[in-house]
């Protein structure tokens, strides 16, 4: 039996096939060495991160979280529901807080989920991954499954947004958190403890109906992490890591640029750490290649064939 075990709601960019399936991959890899068992909620649904904002009800959106909150209830009640995406746990942490908050909100929710013989009920918990690691492991038990030191690696821990504002981890600082860096040191790499872009947005959505905007800032993300002598950029948010990735080639094209710095997740990190192979840690489906993360996971574990 797992020494803990949890709801896992994978949200649309990190499940299988998903856009950010290397994320789900290397989660996996992870967890499995920290004795983690994540379920997924059977028949989960999106958790409507952006339709309010596309035209449809505040309501819709709340419905579409409660649902999944209501199934993982049903299915594997007692467990915190823990979500990998920063919009899924955001979009989620609001719901909680607006349905608990209002008897009307409530009430119009679960007359809408009892059409699938569901009910929401207070008490319901959304985590993202990165709070499980902290708070419920701590740095020390994280440190324990270290076979492969990220040694000579520097990273600049990108936190983004979304994790930060307007929930945060516990006790960190909105401004300075400095959880991405202690989870770098955890595992031997460098972390770049002045990067200045740390906590500044990545663009979100822009990048589709203002890519000018988006593209200004993600220069600047980037910039900042050469600036700081960065071999990689980590991140927990799949946008960010898609974003900051992607549009790299098109700022080289439109600007004369030359950035081509890898961006990974820190679950890519501690599995190469925890002696994950490049598959396990999903290293072999980035486009911009952390090289130098794929040379220490091809590295044979002393002691071991």
């Amino acid at each position: 039996m797992a020494k803990r075990e949890y709801a896992f709601y994978p949200g649309c960019s990190s499940q299988l096939r998903g856009s950010a399936a290397n994320y789900l991959v290397s989660v996996e890899s992870m967890c499995e060495k920290l004795d983690i068992k994540m379920t997924q909620i059977p028949d989960w649904n999106c958790c409507g991160a952006s339709i309010s904002y596309a035209g449809s009800s505040e309501l819709a959106r709340h419905v579409l979280s409660a649902r999944n909150f209501a199934l993982s209830d049903k299915h594997l009640p007692g467990q915190d529901v823990v979500a990998t995406c920063a919009a899924c746990w955001l979009g989620g942490r609001e719901t909680i807080e607006k349905l608990d908050a209002s008897s009307q909100l409530l009430a119009d929710t679960n007359e809408a989920l009892k059409e699938a013989g569901l009910q929401y009920k207070h008490g319901t918990e959304i985590r993202h991954m990165v709070e499980v690691l902290v708070e419920d492991l701590g740095y020390e038990e994280l440190g324990k499954p270290v076979v492969k030191p990220l040694d000579g690696v520097k990273v600049a821990g990108y936190v983004g947004c979304q994790t930060n504002r307007p929930f945060g981890i516990a006790g960190e600082s909105f401004e300075n958190p400095m959880y991405l860096d202690k989870l770098i040191e955890t595992v031997g790499g460098e972390p770049m403890s002045k990067y200045e872009e740390k906590v500044s947005c990545c663009g979100g959505s822009l990048a589709f109906c203002e890519p000018e905007k988006a593209e200004k800032q993600i220069k600047n993300i980037v910039e900042s992490a050469y600036d700081n002598g960065a071999d990689i950029i980590c991140t927990p948010c799949p946008l960010c890591q898609a974003n900051v990735e992607v549009y790299q080639s098109e700022i080289n094209r439109k600007q004369g640029t030359k950035l081509n710095m890898p961006v990974v997740y820190y679950s890519q990190l501690l599995s190469v750490a925890y002696g994950g192979t490049l598959k396990e840690a999903g290293l072999d489906g980035h486009i911009i290649q952390p090289k130098k993360l794929q040379d220490i996971a091809v590295k044979v574990v002393p002691g071991k064939r």
